[in-house]
C-alpha cells in the first residue's frame, strides 16, 4: 500500500524516492554540469537576512555602479496557521510566513539563494522566480526533498516587482500556491526608481502586502475542517479549490493581519511604497482616503508609472507597486476593491498615519444633527 506522501507525489508525477530523478512541472531536472562556468570572483558579495512581511530587509534604493552577488537563505516550513477566528490552514510556507519574504536586489545583480526543505516536512518543494530566465524560473533546478537543501543563482536582468512561488509539478502546483507558498522579489534599477518624467524618486518606507486566496473545506455541520498535517488536507482542499470559490481572501496570511496591532504605520508627509502580489487570482488594490501617486501596475520599472490612480489592477501571478505621499493623518484602509472579498472574506489592511489635520484638504462644515423633516419641501432636496 502506498503511503500518503508517496500517493501525493505520484499524483504530481514526482518520485517518492530521493534516488529517482526528480521532475518539476512535468520536466526532468536539467543537467547544467557541462555548461561553461561563469567567473564572478571579482564581484562583491553581500548577504541579507530576510524578514517577515509586511516588513522588508534593509537595502539601498540606489545601487552601486557594479553588480553584486546578493545572498539569501530561506527555509521551507509546513505548519498549521490560524487564518481566521474559526479557520485553520495546513500551510506550506517560505520562511514560515505567508506570504514569503520580499527580496530586494538591483538590476544586474546575481541572486544567490540557498533553499532548505525542513526535515520535518512531508512534501517536496521548489521555487519558481518570475524574475529569472530559464529552467522554469529555477523550478527545474531547485526541487528538494525533506531534509535537503539546494543553492540557485540567477541574474536579475529586468527591473521590477515579480512573484516567486512553489511549482513542484502537476496538481501540486496550485495546491502549494494556495496553501501559502508565494512571495515576491523587487529588482530596483541601479539608479533607483524614476517618476513619469524620468526624475529620481525615493520612498521613506516600503511595505510588502501579499494577497492569498485560501480554500478551507467545511464539514457536514458547516464548520471549517481542521487537519492533522498537510497531506491529510489535500483531498478535501482540492475539492474546494476546483470550485474556484475561495473561503478566505486575505492580506499577509490571516484575516486582520494588517489591522489593529498589525496595522501599517506612517507619518504625514512620508512617501510609502506598497508592493502588492497575488500569485493566483486577480486583485484590485484601492487606498481609501488616498491615491496611487505613482503606480507601476504591471510592476515593471522600465515602464513609466501611471499617476493619480484610484484603483489599480494586480493580475494573478504578478506583483505591482504603488507610491503615495500621505497628506492627512488618520486611518486609511487599503483594500481589494472587490468589496465582498475585502469586507466579507478578509482582504483589508489599515495604515495609521500620524500628523496634523489639514482643513484645506477636507473639513467637516456641519456635524451630524437632526433636522426637521417638515422643511424638506422648502429645500432643494428631492
Amino acid at each position: 500500500m502506498l503511503t500518503r506522501r508517496a500517493a501525493l507525489m505520484g499524483a504530481a508525477g514526482i518520485a517518492a524516492s530521493p534516488l529517482i530523478v526528480k521532475v518539476a512541472q512535468g520536466e526532468e531536472i536539467m543537467d547544467t554540469s557541462m555548461a561553461p562556468p561563469v567567473d564572478l570572483s571579482t564581484l562583491k558579495r553581500i548577504k541579507h537576512k530576510l524578514v517577515a512581511p509586511p516588513f522588508v530587509h534593509a537595502h539601498d534604493q540606489v545601487g552601486p555602479a557594479e553588480p553584486r552577488i546578493v545572498e539569501f537563505e530561506m527555509k521551507i516550513v509546513e505548519k498549521e496557521m490560524q487564518i481566521a477566528d474559526d479557520a485553520y490552514l495546513q500551510a506550506m510556507t517560505f520562511n514560515g510566513s505567508v506570504p514569503g519574504p520580499l527580496m530586494v536586489v538591483h538590476e544586474g545583480d546575481y541572486v544567490e539563494l540557498t533553499l532548505f526543505n525542513s526535515a520535518d516536512n512531508t512534501m517536496q518543494h521548489n521555487i519558481d522566480f518570475h524574475a529569472a530566465t530559464g529552467a522554469l524560473g529555477g523550478g527545474s533546478l531547485t526541487l528538494v526533498n525533506p531534509g535537503e537543501k539546494t543553492k540557485l543563482r540567477f541574474k536579475a536582468t529586468r527591473p521590477g516587482t515579480f512573484v516567486y512561488h512553489c511549482a513542484p509539478g502537476g496538481p501540486m502546483i496550485p495546491w502549494h500556491v494556495v496553501s501559502g507558498m508565494s512571495g515576491a522579489i523587487m529588482v530596483l534599477p541601479r539608479k533607483g526608481l524614476s517618476d513619469h518624467n524620468g526624475e529620481p524618486v525615493t520612498y521613506d518606507r516600503v511595505y510588502y502586502i501579499g494577497e492569498n486566496d485560501f480554500y478551507v473545506p467545511k464539514d457536514e455541520n458547516g464548520d471549517y475542517m481542521r487537519f492533522d498535517d498537510v497531506g491529510d488536507s489535500y483531498a478535501d482542499t482540492l475539492e474546494v479549490m476546483n470550485g474556484l470559490i475561495p473561503s478566505h481572501v486575505v492580506f499577509n496570511g490571516k484575516v486582520g493581519a494588517l489591522t489593529g496591532d498589525g496595522a501599517l504605520k506612517a507619518n504625514q508627509g512620508e512617501r510609502v511604497l506598497l508592493v502588492h502580489s497575488q500569485a493566483n487570482r486577480d486583485s484590485r488594490p484601492h487606498l481609501i482616503g488616498g491615491h496611487g501617486d505613482l503606480v507601476w501596475e504591471l510592476g515593471k520599472f522600465n515602464n513609466p508609472p501611471d499617476r493619480d490612480l484610484e484603483t489599480w489592477f494586480i493580475r494573478g501571478g504578478s506583483a505591482g507597486a504603488a507610491l503615495y505621499e500621505f497628506l492627512q493623518p488618520g486611518v486609511y484602509a487599503y483594500v481589494n476593491h472587490n468589496l465582498i472579498e475585502a469586507v466579507n472574506l478578509g482582504a483589508t489592511a489599515h495604515v495609521l498615519v500620524e500628523g496634523e489635520w489639514n482643513n484645506d484638504l477636507m473639513e467637516q462644515l456641519v456635524a451630524p444633527t437632526e433636522y426637521d423633516v417638515a422643511f424638506e419641501g422648502k429645500t432643494a432636496l428631492p
